[in-house]
């Protein structure tokens, strides 16, 4: 059947514009890094005449740039690394364990953490950990590893589903231990979901506003970039080269992962949701 001309033309319409929406907020960052302030006021949305790297050279020099960017990459590092041991361990367990009535209750406890809005357990975040006198980078680690394990587990639990049972009874029978069989076995057939989860949760850590917020007001010493950003643009708000600047600054490292990893999270996302 072929496939109607109208319809076909609507698509690529479609797709240019969303297409759109992405890339044009990319080049008006760029082209005002790239800008004088004198260059700017002449031309907004041109292209730079020129390459001119004093915005970058500026932020990197005031406002505690490598303070606030070693702040990100420790929470984001150590997040992730905790991240990649919990919820392999705990989704393996509950994917072996299905028939039992405690784990059963164990993962769908879990999974309703994922209809619960944040901003209904922001005032109670904020109480509780200014009372463990955890408003720091400590107790927002420990957020994000909470928080994550929801996401986490189910895609992780839909993963495992389709690893066979054989293999552990086959461990078992050539004397591996349930360890030796979730480490050596299970664990390397997991990369593919354990990629895909890692990505996603970079993407939010280092991105995130809300719980740097609530929880690194107590010194800018804490910050990352994120509230860097926020703090920056009301600073220099008659600037707006070097926050843009900042901007793209802070987008490099982000940008640089997601670019090598992107070709897992469609396939990890599909084998862990819907298999």
């Amino acid at each position: 059947m072929r496939a109607n001309p109208a319809l076909q033309i609507l698509k690529f319409f479609f797709l240019v514009f969303g297409a759109l929406l992405i890339v044009f907020p990319m080049y008006v960052t760029v082209s005002l890094a790239l800008k004088t302030t004198e260059e700017s006021t002449k031309s907004l949305l041109g292209f730079p005449s020129h390459v001119y790297l004093g915005n970058f050279k500026k932020v990197l020099s005031t406002g505690k740039f490598t303070i606030f960017l070693s702040n990100s990459v420790l929470i984001t590092v150590v997040s992730l690394i905790v991240m990649m041991i919990i919820i392999p361990m705990a989704s393996f367990a509950i994917s072996r364990n299905q028939k039992s009535k405690m784990f059963s209750f164990f993962f769908y406890f879990i999974l309703f953490g994922i209809f619960v809005p944040f901003q209904v357990i922001m005032l109670p975040v904020l109480k509780h950990m200014s009372n463990l006198n955890l408003m720091n980078q400590l107790g927002l680690i420990i957020m994000y590893i909470a928080l994550s394990i929801t996401q986490g587990v189910f895609l992780s639990v839909g993963f495992l589903k389709n690893v066979p049972m054989e293999l552990d009874e086959a461990s078992r029978i050539d004397g591996c231990n349930i360890w030796d069989t979730f480490t050596r076995i299970i664990y390397p057939l997991m990369l593919p979901i354990i990629v895909t989860i890692l990505i996603l949760n970079s993407l939010w850590i280092w991105n995130d506003f809300n719980l740097p917020l609530i929880l690194l007001n107590k010194h800018s010493n804490y910050w990352t970039l994120p509230l860097f950003i926020y703090n920056f643009k009301s600073e220099y708000s008659f600037d707006y080269n070097l926050a843009f600047a900042g901007f793209f600054l802070t987008m490099i490292p982000i940008i640089i992962l997601y670019s090598f990893m992107q070709r897992y999270i469609i396939s990890g996302l599909t084998e862990g949701a819907l298999k």
